[in-house]
């Protein structure tokens, strides 16, 4: 049987080009007042979408969830947190978003769920050896007592990956603690999974965010090797020098068989489901979770991780390019998301890059007070950089709030954060709430219009004032009204996914896209030339009828 969900005409590969907004939704519009965000504040503010020019929202999780990691830790797959609305909202939302265009993608948390899932709560109950254990990956303790946990591995947020249950026995969890993972080797959590992704086909939505989608499967099997060896293991495995299936948790093989089971589910809808898949892994490695019989898609992150260089900005694009060609899918090109540093901050400091992610961190640690960034310089480069990936082929995936300029807010004081990282690495890591505060929608008004009662659950410094939505709607040279600019004249312009490279000079990463138009980003000092054409839209002002530095342009034929 095949479920028809959108209507005639509507192109199956939508996706490979597609603009994609993240909405994190507890910070993006609270209609109800309660200072969370819901769905019927992301359904009002649909209009704000449109215009903005986007082909779908991803949306973080919204299920019923303890909040102990922002939502991640889903205690029920099925539906929605009551706090930010029900199944029939969510069926509402789905419509109105049809009805303006604009297509829905979900998260999906298939590595752990929360220690409230039913399934959980009947492992803890149930006791050792029960068939409801095996759900989960639960372990003897080490030591006459059992009370060392079975190994000294860390979690992704720090402290131990193992926590006990007071009978001997220990669960793994490389989350937090109330995020114990799956046992993808039994049958029923992946026939459960199945049963999830056709409830939210047949609900409406248009595709899935796989979240972790490296970590599902793993071998702990025989005499596992220790932290020491698991961090070497995993250093090598992002470098791309690790031998495949040699890493006990992370991207082995195993789990293509799952996501091609997800696959055929996919497939009974038409046009198919799409997915995207989060996998931190080596770039050889991503074609492999892109796979046409796979999920299709999978996140370029280097980009990202980059630090703003226009060296390092090529390489990275003519590999991704490479590498999608090699799944037959098309990259996905993302600078912000709801894990990391706003990259309006994030190219906002001026240092060397041998020592940039260190630099980005002591920044976080230090509450902005060192190193200094330049704010005026961080969202200039971060104009330039997106408006270089909305002209490269392939979607484009934008976080809410950078189509502000939002900077990432370091001023939240420690009894305000949310975020497990902070709390499970103290003195390390201040964790990520600082790129989910709640977005501005209006300067004066109360909560700057995020919700009309409670106060956010994350609120705005006093500087996101001249970032709201209505300050930078009037003001034709905004943040926003660049952003709805190009990507407006993106949809009109794309065409066949293809680039030819005009330049070699390094720096300046200028190219040719079907059609005849150009698009030419400025790194260096001097301001250049650009072609001949008429300029449609620049990330700034030419200097002179030149491209100055940290500025992009693009050209079309005159």
């Amino acid at each position: 049987m095949t479920i028809d969900i959108t209507p005639i005409g509507i192109d199956p590969n939508w996706w490979r080009q597609a603009l994609v907004y993240q909405i994190y939704p507890r910070s993006f519009a609270d209609a109800n007042g309660d200072g969370v965000g819901d769905l019927v504040g992301i359904t009002e503010k649909l209009p704000y979408l449109k215009e903005l020019g986007v082909d779908a929202i991803w949306l973080s999780p919204f299920y019923p969830s303890a909040l102990k990691d922002g939502g991640y830790d889903v205690a029920d797959y099925r539906d929605v947190d009551p706090r930010i609305g029900t199944i029939a909202q969510f069926d509402t939302m789905t419509a109105a978003a049809k009805e303006a265009g604009i297509k829905i993608i979900v998260d999906i948390v298939p590595n752990h769920s929360s220690d409230d899932h039913v399934w959980f709560q009947a492992a803890l109950k149930a006791g050792k050896g029960s068939p409801e254990r095996e759900r989960y990956i639960f372990r003897d303790g080490l030591g006459p007592n059992k009370d060392q946990p079975p190994t000294d591995w860390e979690t992704f947020f720090g402290g131990s990956a193992w926590d006990p249950v007071g009978d001997g026995q220990w669960y793994l969890h490389l989350f937090d603690t109330s995020q114990p993972d799956f046992n993808w080797d039994h049958p029923e959590v992946r026939e459960d999974f199945l049963k999830t992704l056709r409830f939210w086909g047949d609900h409406g939505v248009a595709g899935f965010r796989i979240d972790v989608a490296n970590a599902c499967t793993k071998d702990l099997s025989g005499d596992l090797p220790n932290w020491k060896e698991v961090t070497a293991l995993s250093e090598q495995m992002v470098a791309g020098t690790l031998p495949e299936d040699t890493h006990p948790f992370l991207d082995r093989n195993s789990v293509f068989d799952v996501y091609r089971e997800w696959r055929k589910v996919f497939n009974e809808y038409n046009p198919p489901l799409t997915a995207v898949a989060e996998a931190w892994v080596a770039p050889h490695r991503k074609h492999l979770y892109a796979a046409k019989d796979g999920l299709g898609q999978a996140f370029s992150f280097d980009m990202l991780m980059s630090d703003y260089d226009p060296v390092s900005f090529k390489k990275i694009i003519t590999e991704s390019l490479e590498h999608a060609t090699a799944s037959g899918s098309s990259t996905t090109w993302v600078f912000s998301n709801h894990d990391v540093i706003r990259h309006a901050t994030r190219h906002a400091l001026d240092i060397k890059p041998d020592n940039y992610r260190e630099a980005t961190r002591k920044y976080l640690l230090a509450r902005g007070q060192d190193p200094k960034v330049d704010v005026e310089l961080g969202l200039r480069r971060a104009n330039a950089a997106t408006q270089l990936i909305l002209a490269l082929p392939g979607s484009t995936y934008i976080y809410q709030g950078e189509e502000l300029g939002l900077p990432e807010d370091v001023s939240i004081p420690d009894e305000e954060r949310q975020d497990p990282t902070f709390f499970r690495s103290p003195g390390r890591d201040v964790g990520r709430d600082g790129c989910r505060i709640c977005i501005p929608w209006v300067a004066d008004a109360p909560n700057m219009g995020f919700g009309p009662g409670a106060a956010p659950h994350l609120k705005q410094p006093e500087v996101y004032k001249q970032y709201a939505v209505d300050v930078e709607d009037k003001d034709p040279k905004s943040t926003l009204n660049f952003y709805r600019k190009a990507i407006n004249l993106r949809r009109e312009l794309q065409g066949a996914e293809e680039l030819v490279w005009k330049s070699d000079t390094p720096d300046v990463i200028h190219f040719e896209r079907p059609g005849g138009w150009q698009s030419i980003t400025n790194f260096g000092k001097e301001a250049i030339a650009l072609p001949e054409g008429k300029v449609v839209v620049t990330s700034g002002e030419l200097v002179d009828g030149k491209l100055p530095q940290d500025t992009t342009a693009w050209v079309v034929p005159a």
